[in-house]
C-alpha cells in the first residue's frame, strides 16, 4: 500500500555525513570500494590498526581465561556504575601507578567504550560556544570529527618530520588564546611511530602550563615502543599542569574489539576539579553507553596474570615489522620515510608525486594502489598531512614483506621516464 505524499518532521542529520567522511574508516571505505575483484591476488591491508587478526599478534591465553572466568561466573551479566567497576577502576590505576611520583587512586579512573569513546567524552566536556582545542598535525582523524560534531573549533600544530615529529611548540604559543582548552598529544604517535622524549614532554608541559590549558594525552599504545627512546606517560608531569591520560587495553593487548577504555585524571592540585571539569566528565557518562559488565570485570585478573614474555614477543614482532617496513621503502625511490619508527604500529611516509606519472595526489595513489595490487595503505589527507601516506606494519611479517613489494612494483610501474 502506497502512502500519501505530505510533509514528514524528520530527516537525516546532514552534520554527521563530514563527521564520518573524514574518520579512518571512512577513508577506508573508500579504498576497499575500489579493490578490483577479478584480481586474484589476496588483499593485503596496511591502513588499520588492528593486528589481531594475524597468528604473530594474538592476545594471551591469560586474558581469554579472565574473560570466559568472568563471563561463567554469572555475578556479571547486571549493569554496572556509570564511572565502572570499583575492582577495575583500582586494578587500572594500580597498573598504571608504576614510576608515578603522585600516585593515582579509583577515583581518578574512569572506563570508557575503548579509547573513541574516551576522545568523545573529552570533547564533549571541554567543548563550550567559541571555544578551541590544539591538535596534532598529523593526527588522529577521530578528534577532528568529534570537535566539529560539538562545534568545537579545531587549531592545528604541526609535528616536524625534520626533528623527529617533535611538537613544534613556538606554533603552539602562536595559535592559543584566551578560549584555547586543551592540547593534544599521541604517545607513541599514531600516525608518525614516534615515541615522545621525557625532555620533549616537559616542554610541552611548561608551554601548557603557561598557556592556562590542560594536556590531553592519548596513550591507546602505550608502552608499545622498540626504539632508543624510552617511552615516559605524560602524567608523570600531571604537577606541572593537569592532564586527562586516554588509554585502553584494546593495542597492548591486542583486543581491539573488546572495547574497554578509560580517562585517567592526573592533577595532584585539583585544578580540574576546581573547574568542574571532574563533575562533567561523570555527568556525561551517566547519559552514555558503558562497556560490558564482564569485560569490567575481567580486568583485575588480565593485568595481574599477563606475563611479560608476552608483552617482549609483542614488542619483539613490533621492531621486526618495522625494521622490514623501513628498509624496504628505503628501496623506493618515489617514497621517503623521515624517521624510523619507534613506537605504536605506524610510519609516514612522504610521496615523491615529481617523480611519479598518472598520480595526481595521495588518495590516488592509494585508490590505484587498491585497484591494481590489493593494497590498502591510508592516504595522509586523512591525517591532515596532503601527499604523504600511513603505512601499518603491525601485520604478519611475510605478509608486510610481500605488500611492500607490490607497492614498490606499482610505483615501478607508475615512475616517470627518464
Amino acid at each position: 500500500m502506497e502512502i500519501e505524499a505530505k510533509r514528514w518532521g524528520f530527516r537525516g542529520k546532514i552534520e554527521l555525513n563530514a563527521a564520518s567522511a573524514s574518520t579512518v574508516r571512512g577513508y577506508l571505505n573508500q579504498i576497499i570500494a575500489r579493490i578490483n575483484k577479478d584480481n586474484s591476488s589476496s588483499v593485503i591491508r596496511l591502513g588499520h590498526g588492528d593486528p589481531s587478526h594475524f597468528p604473530s599478534f594474538k592476545t594471551t591465553p591469560a586474558a581469554e581465561d579472565a574473560i570466559v572466568d568472568a563471563l561463567r561466573s554469572a555475578k556479571h551479566n547486571c549493569y554496572a556504575p556509570s564511572a565502572g567497576v570499583l575492582p577495575a577502576r583500582r586494578a587500572i590505576a594500580d597498573y598504571l601507578n608504576r614510576d608515578l611520583p603522585c600516585k593515582l587512586s579509583p577515583d581518578d579512573v574512569y572506563l570508557t567504550s575503548g579509547c573513541n569513546q574516551a576522545i568523545e567524552v573529552a570533547i564533549n566536556v571541554l567543548s563550550r560556544p567559541g571555544a578551541n582545542i590544539l591538535l596534532p598535525r598529523p593526527g588522529f582523524p577521530y578528534y577532528e570529527s568529534c570537535s566539529a560534531y560539538n562545534h568545537l573549533e579545531v587549531r592545528h600544530y604541526d609535528l616536524l618530520p625534520e626533528k623527529g615529529w617533535e611538537v613544534d611548540l613556538d606554533a603552539v604559543e602562536t595559535i592559543a588564546d584566551e578560549n584555547t582548552v586543551a592540547l593534544v598529544i599521541i604517545n607513541p604517535g599514531n600516525p608518525c611511530g614516534n615515541v615522545f622524549s621525557y625532555e620533549q614532554l616537559h616542554k610541552v608541559a611548561e608551554t601548557a602550563r603557561k598557556l592556562g590549558i590542560l594536556v590531553i594525552s592519548d596513550e591507546a599504545y602505550d608502552n608499545l615502543a622498540f626504539g632508543s627512546t624510552r617511552y615516559v606517560p605524560m602524567r608523570v608531569l600531571g604537577s606541572t599542569v593537569p592532564v586527562l591520560t586516554l588509554g585502553s587495553i584494546s593495542k597492548r593487548w591486542i583486543v581491539s574489539g573488546w572495547r574497554l577504555g578509560w580517562i585517567v585524571i592526573s592533577d595532584p592540585n585539583s585544578i580540574l576539579k576546581k573547574s568542574g571539569v571532574i563533575d562533567s566528565i561523570a555527568e556525561f557518562l551517566n547519559v552514555s553507553s558503558d562497556p560490558a559488565t564482564f569485560i569490567q570485570a575481567a580486568i583485575p585478573q588480565i593485568l595481574e596474570n599477563t606475563k611479560e614474555d608476552f608483552f617482549s614477543k609483542i614488542i619483539s614482532t613490533l621492531r621486526e615489522c618495522a625494521d622490514i617496513c623501513y628498509n624496504r621503502i628505503e628501496e623506493i625511490p618515489s617514497l621517503t620515510c623521515p624517521k624510523k619508527p619507534e613506537g605504536s604500529m605506524f610510519v609516514m611516509v612522504k610521496l615523491n608525486l615529481s617523480m611519479l606519472e598518472d598520480i595526481n595526489d595521495d588518495m590516488d595513489f592509494c585508490l590505484k594502489l587498491a585497484e591494481e595490487e590489493s593494497v590498502v595503505v591510508l592516504p595522509g589527507i586523512a591525517m591532515g598531512l596532503k601527499n604523504w601516506l600511513r603505512i601499518t606494519f603491525a601485520i604478519e611479517p611475510s605478509l608486510l614483506q610481500e605488500g611492500l613489494e607490490r607497492i614498490k612494483g606499482f610505483c615501478q610501474r607508475h615512475a616517470k621516464k627518464q
